[in-house]
């Protein structure tokens, strides 16, 4: 028992064991490496700032192109912020007295383009910068160093991950802490304390950002799925209530023709064989279409859905449609032009739907409006235009139900048919629906 456990715990090759701790430190020098090290030198330029805000989109277009460079404009300023207290806190003449302020802008700027090999920079400039100080009160920080610094380690926090500000401030810890004991230790007053206290709260900010941003993006991107997915679901439940209408034309048409071919060798004298095999044939496929079309429609059928009784409708009951209409508070008046004729059973209840949801529409978004439908029966086709006119300023209040179906649904009545439809408001601030449905000229007459 003891030899088997001792197996198991044994890594392949005989190799010892690594501790918890020895993983965790290797994991840790390992993201130190990746984070500070890897391509620490990278070209990466800031990009210009977002001008579709809520303030920068009320910018004029002159000065909206100009405010997309802020962020470069406010970087540059806290580092020409950084050279002027340099300057005015160094022990140099001449040229001398120049560098404690170009070692404070230098990394200021290059967090623009470099900003991880900024804070190299900035973390190996510093003790530079301290020897032209005359302040070694503040040890090991001079004044010019300190606010350079620390604008680094925001900038480079904005532009990186949270855990690459870390890992950086980790590291501005050590290097104060070895500059207060090898150099400051009963000699100087430091101000380490001082610039990790506040690079601390600027990186708290900085990471609650990134995890709003992140946060906002994650919702940005679920309300996109599910917008995606409600229109899907919307278009499925259109075409299957158009499926469940359709089914009534469909099994009417089939029932037809199996009545037909079974009734029609009785209507011929002493008909041949083959003759009555090919009616035999046409009733058979007939009644096994008509089954599977029940089975299909079984399949689509909502549970809760109940089949009509009544036949579909047609054009032909458009004036009990728009007497409803009428009495529900909309002023609706029909025009006919063509002749009319009977279309096949498909366009017609197709018709019939697409003039009812345009009607429903204009009820819940123009109460107490004024609406006309026109029906034109031209050649090759069937046209319908279904506009209202804005809404009266009433009490009446617009209505907010509904699934927002309709459009679609009409959509897909149209699409089925091959026909073309269009949309859009009107110029007094009404809607239109305008609908051309193809006939073709064999399909009529049959």
């Amino acid at each position: 028992m003891t030899d088997t456990t001792q197996t198991q715990m044994t890594p392949p090759g005989g190799a010892k064991p690594r501790s918890p701790e020895f993983r965790l430190t290797a994991d840790a020098l390992r993201g130190l490496r990746q984070e500070l090290f890897h391509d620490a030198f990278a070209y990466r330029p800031l990009p210009r700032m977002r001008v579709n805000g809520p303030i920068t989109r009320r910018l004029p277009e002159g000065v909206r192109e100009y405010a997309a460079w802020t962020p470069h404009a406010v970087t540059a300023l806290c580092g020409l912020f950084a050279m002027f207290l340099a300057s005015t806190t160094n022990n140099g003449s001449g040229t001398l007295s120049l560098v404690p302020g170009f070692l404070a802008l230098l990394p200021v700027l290059l967090t623009l383009v470099r900003p991880v090999g900024a804070f190299w920079f900035s973390l190996a400039a510093t003790p530079f910068a301290a020897v032209f100080s005359d302040r070694w009160s503040d040890w090991p920080w001079p004044p010019g160093a300190f606010v350079a610094h620390l604008v680094v380690l925001t900038v480079v926090a904005l532009r990186t991950r949270p855990r690459t500000a870390a890992w950086m401030w980790v590291l501005t810890a050590l290097y104060g802490m070895a500059a207060e004991t090898v150099f400051g230790a009963g000699h100087y007053a430091t101000n380490s304390v001082p610039l990790l206290f506040l690079s601390a709260l600027s990186l708290l900010v900085v990471t609650v950002l990134h995890i709003r941003r992140a946060a906002e993006r994650e919702v940005t991107a679920q309300l996109s799925v599910t917008a995606h997915e409600r229109s899907k679901r919307t278009l499925l439940e259109e075409r299957t209530t158009i499926a469940r209408e359709l089914h009534d034309v469909v099994a009417h048409h089939m029932s037809v023709v199996a009545i037909q071919a079974e009734a029609a060798p009785y209507r011929v004298e002493n008909p041949p064989p083959e003759l009555e095999q090919a009616f035999v044939t046409i009733r058979e496929n007939a009644v096994a279409a008509l089954t599977e079309l029940r089975r299909v429609l079984g399949v689509v059928r909502a549970e809760d859905y109940e089949a009509p009784d009544a036949p579909q409708p047609t054009l032909a009951d458009l004036e009990a449609l728009l007497a409803n209409v009428r009495d529900a508070g909309l002023s609706v008046e029909k025009v006919v032009t063509g002749a009319v004729r009977e279309l096949p059973q498909g366009v017609e209840l197709s018709a019939y739907r697409i003039v009812q949801e345009a009607l429903s529409n204009a009820l819940r978004h123009a109460p107490g409006a004024t609406a006309r439908v026109e029906i034109g029966y031209v050649l090759g086709g069937l046209g319908l235009r279904i506009v209202n006119g804005p809404a009266p300023a009433t009490n009446l209040v617009k209505s907010t139900h509904g699934a927002g179906h309709g459009i679609t649904g009409m959509r897909e009545r149209v699409t089925m048919l091959d026909g073309e439809m269009t949309t859009g408001e009107t110029d007094d601030g009404g809607y239109e629906v305008t609908v051309f449905l193809p006939v073709p000229v064999a399909e009529e007459s049959g």
